[in-house]
């Protein structure tokens, strides 16, 4: 369980360091599913972790800008403040909230 928090925390945090650089008004929009398949191609090996932790992030209401910032290719993994990378404040808490809930709630299904 330890390993598994310990990976978890170096996949999920990371996610903020995207900057945002496209188009956005003419992207479709993320889904739950396109942030899982974007956490499992990062690194986390657990696709129902990788769907819970999806589900509440979307949850959260992170807007469109921001779930693209957290799916960029561009990120930094050794950087974990969402602020500072890219993301506006609101979606920063958001994004801050779902990760505190994700610890929680989905760490025990990926067991």
């Amino acid at each position: 369980m330890r390993k598994t928090l310990i990976a978890a925390t170096f996949v999920i945090l990371p996610l903020f360091a995207a900057a945002c650089g496209s188009d956005t008004d003419s992207a479709p929009a993320l889904t739950e599913a396109d942030l899982s398949k974007s956490l499992q191609e990062k690194g986390l090996q657990d696709p129902a972790f990788a769907d819970c932790a999806a589900k509440l992030y979307i949850g959260e209401g992170i807007s469109q800008d921001g779930l693209r910032t957290m799916v960029s290719d561009e990120f930094d993994t050794r950087m974990a403040d969402p602020e500072t990378l890219g993301m506006s404040q609101e979606d920063a808490d958001k994004a801050r909230a779902a990760t505190n809930k994700i610890v929680t709630e989905c760490l025990g299904k990926a067991q």
